[in-house]
């Protein structure tokens, strides 16, 4: 079936989901999320592909979710319908998945950033939640993630305020990796991708279900992890590509296996 609110595109080795609903300043609807959670699980099951990147327009990324969609849903009909429960399957993504925001990525828009591995930024950009401000809360991972980004005291200020925080102050805090030139987004943003896109897969994907499992894991439960990754990555090819590259003085040639 044909994608309504994005574009999707490879440039080398990295699949882009482009958001396009500009009329609406890219706003979340339901549609729009499945589409956009469907081709990242695309993305990840090519083996053609090794980064994934996510991004919006020069005006917004995502400002927030599709109010209109969601005025008259009542406690049951959210609990049956469920409708964050395609959100968590961003989290099973197991590439590399990089957000390149440009103007205001709020609401919606600030937790699809926040779902992505990396977030490169515009200097005009915005992030926040204003959710508050409409007699509601984060619902898709936002009191979560913007927690383990910052801290308890500064999440909470931000959520309860309701209030934008610009990129300067995001990286300050650790919430996301760059900030660049606006026109630059798309540049950097591909850079690093390319970058990451010739690096050993395995152990890429290694790395990040290990980074991700440190987060919440006790530190011994986390260093087993990891000793077990360790390991599992001499079962690959590239480990043996990678160590002989070395001793051979030259850039080594990763398969992914």
């Amino acid at each position: 079936m044909a994608n309504e609110f994005i574009q999707t595109y490879v440039e080398k080795k990295t699949g882009i989901i482009q958001l396009d609903r500009p009329q609406a300043a890219n706003a979340l609807n339901r549609q729009m999320v499945d589409e956009i959670v469907e081709q990242m699980e695309r993305f990840d099951r090519d083996d053609s592909i090794r980064v994934i990147v996510v991004k919006g327009n020069e005006k917004a990324f995502a400002a927030g979710a599709d109010i209109d969609e969601m005025m008259d849903d009542s406690p049951l009909s959210l609990e049956l319908t469920n409708p964050f429960a395609v959100w968590d399957r961003m989290m099973l993504i197991k590439k590399p998945v990089i957000a390149a925001v440009n103007g205001f990525a709020l609401g919606g828009g600030f937790e699809l950033a926040l779902h992505c591995d990396l977030i490169v930024a515009a200097e005009n950009a915005s992030f926040g939640f204003p959710e508050v401000t409409l007699g509601v809360m984060p619902g898709a991972g936002g009191t979560q993630f913007l927690t383990k980004a910052m801290g308890r005291a500064k999440a909470l200020e931000w959520i309860w305020l309701g209030q934008q925080m610009s990129a300067r102050e995001a990286l300050h805090y650790g919430v996301i990796n760059r900030v660049v030139a606006p026109e630059m987004v798309k540049e950097e943003t591909m850079r690093l991708a390319h970058q990451l896109a010739g690096q050993a897969p395995v152990a890429v994907r290694l790395i990040k279900e290990a980074v991700d499992e440190a987060v919440d894991t006790p530190l011994e439960d986390g260093l087993k992890l990891e000793r077990k990754n360790f390991y599992l990555a001499f079962a690959s090819q590239d480990q043996k590509e990678g160590m002989k590259a070395f001793t051979e003085k030259r850039s080594p040639s990763f398969k992914g296996v």
